[in-house]
This record gives structure tokens, C-alpha cells and sequence, in this order.
């Protein structure tokens, strides 16, 4: 993956298996030299994506407006409520946990970036010296009658799968894609440790 050699272990923690997995479709900003200030840039800003989740707590909240969960009927580590509706100052995505009892906790935010912004404009919005924006790169779509492969132990096609070039694609009758969604960024923060802020973890828990 570009940029994955350049990983600091002191600023980010680890990546989990679910994020991992993605690999080869996934490409993440490399992490920059800290500048003055960018510390307390990025201070600022969980601060304010804290604030806007204040009232998401109780997820009811959340549907009532306009965020809509992202494949509720499929077992996962968290759960996105969507709102593509919402300007890039507020979240595009609520990150929930489910509970024991079945409930929706919250846990974080996913924050977008236009597709087209360049890594300097992402430095601008969110240090890049601390946080790494993510995007879904060089996925192939099966074609209708190999739909099945998604689900494989190794699949060939999709966000999981071992095809991402455009010929490996075209010549297993996919339909590929050089880039998808947009740039995003998780934020949780409710994490004790600022480091965890922006972790790259989605499969532990960011609630304490």
C-alpha cells in the first residue's frame, strides 16, 4: 500500500484485520513532519467533532435525522450511519458499537474530503502529521454471474478481493474501479490516549 512504509508506530496505533484486509484496495497519506501548531489544530478539531456527536448519543437521534446505518442486517465491528446530505464541516458518518443488549453505541466519527482535494488541502483541514486520510482504491466488481465470489475464502473481486489492476480485471469480465467514495477520516474522541484518536483500528472498541 502507498504510504505504508512510511507508518510511525509512535504516532498511529496499528491497523486491525478488518482495515488490513483492504490492503491492496486502499491507499493511505503518508505520515508528515510535525509543524508548529499542528497539535493543537488537531486538538481543535476533536474538540469539535466531539461536540457535534453530543447529541448522536443516543443513536434514535441520529435516524431522526437523515442518517441511515450502512448494511444493518450484516454482523460488523461498527456500524456507519450515513448522512451524505452533510456539508464537510459536519460528519458524513456516525461510528456505532453494538452492545450486549442490542443498542447502537457511539464511538466516533468518518469525516469526507472532496475526491479531487490534493494532500496539501487534506493538511490544511486535519495535520497530516498526525491524522491519515484513507481512500478505496483499484477495486473490480464481479460480473453478475460471479457475484458469488465476494463471499469466497479468497475472493477475486471487490474491496477484499486479490484482483486490482484494470487488465487482471477486464480479464475476469469485471468492471473496475481506479477510485472509489471520496477521502475519509475516523475520528473517536472519547479515546483517553490522543494518539488512539485517530486510529486506524476499527475492530477494537473506542469507548471507554
Amino acid at each position: 500500500m502507498p504510504g505504508m512504509a512510511m507508518r510511525d508506530q509512535g504516532e498511529m496505533t496499528d491497523m486491525g484485520p478488518s482495515m488490513a484486509a483492504m490492503a491492496g484496495h486502499m491507499y493511505m497519506t503518508p505520515l508528515r513532519p510535525k509543524q508548529p501548531g499542528d497539535q493543537e489544530k488537531a486538538k481543535t478539531v476533536v474538540a469539535e467533532a466531539k461536540a457535534a456527536m453530543e447529541r448522536y448519543k443516543d443513536y434514535r437521534k441520529a435516524l431522526l435525522d437523515g442518517y441511515v446505518i450502512a448494511n444493518p442486517k450484516l454482523k460488523q465491528p461498527q456500524y456507519h450511519f450515513m448522512n451524505q446530505a452533510n456539508t464537510p464541516a459536519k460528519p458524513t458518518a456516525l461510528l456505532y458499537r453494538r452492545t450486549p443488549m442490542l443498542e447502537y453505541k457511539l464511538e466516533g466519527v468518518m469525516y469526507t474530503a472532496n475526491p479531487d482535494a490534493s494532500e496539501d488541502e487534506l493538511n490544511q483541514r486535519i495535520p497530516l502529521s498526525i491524522a491519515r486520510w484513507h481512500r478505496h482504491t483499484n477495486v473490480c466488481f464481479a460480473p453478475e454471474d460471479r457475484i458469488n465470489d465476494y463471499q469466497a475464502a479468497h475472493p477475486k473481486f471487490g474491496m477484499f478481493g486479490s484482483i486490482n489492476t484494470q487488465e487482471a480485471c477486464t480479464a475476469e469480465r469485471g468492471t473496475f474501479n481506479a477510485s472509489l467514495f471520496t477521502w475519509m477520516l475516523h475520528i473517536f474522541p472519547y479515546e483517553t490516549d490522543f494518539k488512539d484518536v485517530f486510529s486506524m483500528n476499527d475492530d477494537v472498541a473506542h469507548v471507554h
